[in-house]
This record gives C-alpha cells, structure tokens and sequence, in this order.
C-alpha cells in the first residue's frame, strides 16, 4: 500500500511541477521512482508512465507531425534507444564496485548508479543554466540528434532536452515542432520497453508485487491529474525559483546515486 501512496503522490506533483519549472516529465519521475526502487525498474516504470502521457497527447497533436522529419530522427533514435536499454540491462547486471558504512547502513556504489547519478547531474545543469537550455543545432544533424537523444532515453529516459535542441531548428511551426516531438518521443518509449519487457518487466519487477502493472496504471492517471490541475493553476508559467529547486534537488539526487547514498 505504502508504495502506491508514494508513487502515486510523486506522479501527482512531478507531473503538475513538469508544467512550470521547466523539466520534462521523464527527467523528474525517474530519479523520484529510482529513491524506492531499484533503478533498472524505475526507468522502466518511468518509460510507461512516459509513453502513456505521450499518447495522450498524439491523440491531440499527432496529426500536427512533420513526417519526414519523423522518419530522418525517430528511426535512428528507435535503434539507439534499444542500445542505450541493452546498455542499462548490461550495467545493472555488473556487481557493486565499493560498499561501505554510514551511521549503521549499507551503501553501495555501481556502475549503474554512477552512470545514471552522472546523467541526471548532467541535464540538470543543462536545464538550469540558460546558455545550455537554449543551445540548438542545425537541421542537417537531425539524424545524429536522434542517435543521440534515442541512446539517452533508452538508457536513463532523459532525452525531452536533447530532442528540443535538434528540433528547435527544423522551421517548424508551434503545432508541428509539439506535434513532431510527440510521435518521435513515442517511436523511442515503444523500442526502449521492447527491450525493458524482455528483461525487466520478467524479472524486476516482481521485486515489489506482481501487481506494478496496476501500480503504473495509477501512477500514470495520477500524472495525469496532476498535468490538469497544473495547467488550472499555473497556466504553464515558467517560475524561475522553482526551475531552480527542483534543478538542485535533481543534482542532489543525482550525487547521492554516484555517492551510492540513494
């Protein structure tokens, strides 16, 4: 019951934070699901509740899409997605490097924690430093930005920044930039839970029930809710004092996984 009330809550205020301060949805709930779980299983849930939330909105946006842009950066980043999770399947399978003591509790320092703890540091100050945030590339790296922003995704799940900053340049419009975004965020959550579900949702996840699929399924209505009463308060309103929190909370979290603290 306990982990229904806390995932539920982080679902609920994550999703609502997502609309205002500047971070993507993955990059937020990751690390809050990787605080109780062990993280090959909260990216996995994470990558579930991602894709759920982004077919919602291809339901509204989808048809907005740029095709042929789709097809010049999703289909890379679908391959390279499925790497980057082969990648994640192979670290968390690699035993602790160090472990040690600290006021009478066990802590350990991974690959998998050092790899993911580094990649949520990173894009972190990617997002709280404007120089960064609003670094953009040329269309002609469309495909070179899907390999990268699909590798990314596939092995942490932050990938919402990468994928602006090639996008950002195509010349597209407001509706097609969202629109074109969505179904390419799609393309790589369905190929990073192809290779997820044939390893983690078999083993992994049994760690904490055999109901985490209904456990998702609440985290992900719970998101939901929490994106519309964000909306109605917020309006989506970037407030800088809080894009700044929430950016060095994600840092702490981020130090306390190298550390191995988390």
């Amino acid at each position: 019951m306990m982990e229904y009330i806390v995932v539920c809550l982080v679902a609920l205020i994550v999703s609502g934070l997502t609309l205002f301060s500047g971070f993507g949805l993955g990059t937020l709930l990751m690390p809050a699901f990787s605080l109780f779980f062990p993280i090959p299983l909260a990216v996995a849930a994470t990558a579930s509740v991602h894709l759920a939330n982004n077919l919602f909105k291809l339901f509204l946006l989808g048809r907005y899409a740029d095709w042929g842009i789709v097809l010049r950066f999703a289909v890379p980043g679908a391959i390279t997605a499925m790497l980057g999770a082969a990648l994640l399947n192979l670290f968390s399978e690699i035993p602790p490097l160090i472990s040690y003591s600290l006021y009478g509790q066990s802590h350990e320092i991974s690959v998998i924690k050092l790899v993911i703890g580094s990649i949520i540091v990173g894009f972190a100050l990617i997002e709280l430093f404007p120089r960064l945030n609003q670094f953009t590339f040329d269309r002609k790296y469309l495909i070179l930005g899907g390999i990268i922003s699909g590798f990314f995704g596939g092995l942490s799940g932050n990938q919402g920044a990468l994928r602006s900053a090639f996008l950002l340049k195509t010349g597209l419009n407001k509706e097609a930039f969202i629109g074109t975004g969505t179904v390419s965020a799609v393309i790589v959550d369905i190929a990073r839970l192809l290779v997820y579900g044939l390893n983690f949702y078999t083993t992994q996840f049994n760690l904490i029930g055999s109901d985490i699929a209904q456990l998702v399924g609440v985290a992900t209505l719970a998101a939901f809710f929490g994106s519309f009463f964000g909306t109605r308060l917020m309006k989506k309103i970037t407030l800088h004092a809080i894009q700044i929190t929430v950016g060095l909370m994600l840092i702490a979290v981020g130090i306390g996984m190298i550390t191995g603290l988390f």
